[in-house]
């Protein structure tokens, strides 16, 4: 069984290291096999300063978070639903920088011991896509996700569409396997019923002269060096 969580959080700027900064809000979504399990983790926080230019970003006001818990007395449910998952996040340095500062002033234990491993999907979205923009809107245009009820900024809204954009990036892989593990009949993913119809896999076969031109470079090589792809006596003639 592997149990990812895709994780955001909000924060009231981006200095995580001096600590001048806090997180506002968390959001959790978790998936089990390729599976949205519908379990999710969310939070606002009363970060103990002024949001000060941030709001334009996510929206929420001093005036909003005021009455939210402190981070410290929502650690523990954090880590319970976090711990030993693979975590998933969109330029992970971030969050995680700014949960291990938040973790470290409450006094607990350091978000990357709790889940020693974290997917970045900006990264994977560079490998995959060199050149091209890798921010969250840009892959959910590419993928044709439906974000446009994203106006603001928010970590469990975020959370969800990154869960998207990961099955969307990595549906190859699925692909590989969930016909195999998947009884006859309906194949359901974990964004909704798929097709009831068995793939059929479409098997295209070389041509004479295609493997004309095979067995002429495998001769080429066998006489420069011992050829595994022939029988041994034809690669010694």
């Amino acid at each position: 069984m592997t149990r990812q969580v895709f994780l955001d959080t909000e924060t009231t700027g981006l200095d995580w290291r001096g600590g001048a900064d806090r997180v506002v809000e968390i959001g959790c979504v978790e998936m089990i096999d390729r599976r949205l399990t519908g379990q999710n983790f969310h939070v606002y926080l009363n970060p103990q300063r002024e949001v000060g230019d941030s709001e334009r970003i996510h929206g929420l006001s001093d005036a909003y978070l005021a009455d939210k818990p402190l981070y410290a007395s929502q650690a523990e449910a954090f880590e319970a639903f976090v711990r030993g998952a693979e975590l998933i996040i969109h330029n992970a340095a971030f969050d995680v920088g700014f949960l291990n500062m938040e973790q470290q002033r409450a006094g607990r234990t350091r978000v990357s011991e709790l889940c020693p491993s974290v997917i970045d999907t900006v990264k994977m979205a560079k490998e995959m896509f060199p050149g091209k923009k890798a921010s969250l809107d840009a892959l959910c245009e590419r993928y044709a996700i439906n974000n446009s009820h994203r106006t603001l900024h928010g970590a469990l809204l975020d959370a969800e569409l990154l869960a998207e954009v990961y099955l969307a990036m990595t549906r190859g892989q699925e692909d590989l396997t969930m016909w195999a593990d998947d009884a006859p009949g309906a194949v359901e993913s974990s964004l909704g019923p798929q097709s009831t119809t068995p793939r059929r896999v479409r098997v295209l076969h070389a041509s004479e002269a295609e493997l004309a031109e095979h067995e002429r470079v495998l001769g080429e090589i066998a006489k420069k060096a011992t050829c595994l792809w022939l029988p041994p006596a034809a690669a010694s003639s």
